[in-house]
């Protein structure tokens, strides 16, 4: 939330946070771009696309014991079903079933 009020006093004309030289929003094209370049040069082996960081941010919640109902709010999904995915895949999710 610092970073973003930040950014905010820096740029007070715009109410956008990524932006392109021009000042204008990044298209998607732009961000898809930016996004799978940036996985070149991480020499991530498959092409890195803007999504997977939604699916990232719902794996690592689940991993974290966020409760399934509180993920699938966050990342906005309708169907649970949806959202059962990450806790599916999640090693850690009976860690902290049982505390003595």
């Amino acid at each position: 939330m610092r970073a973003l009020r930040q950014i905010q006093r820096d740029y007070p004309d715009s109410s956008y946070v990524f932006v392109s030289e021009r000042k204008a929003p990044l298209s998607t094209r732009s961000i898809r771009h930016i996004i799978a370049r940036a996985g070149e040069i991480a020499q991530i082996a498959w092409t890195v696309h803007p999504h997977q960081l939604r699916h990232a941010c719902g794996y690592y919640l689940a991993a974290q014991g966020h409760d399934t109902r509180a993920i699938q709010d966050y990342l906005g999904h309708k169907n649970i079903h949806h959202t059962v995915r990450y806790t599916q895949m999640s090693p850690q999710r009976f860690e902290k079933f049982w505390r003595d």
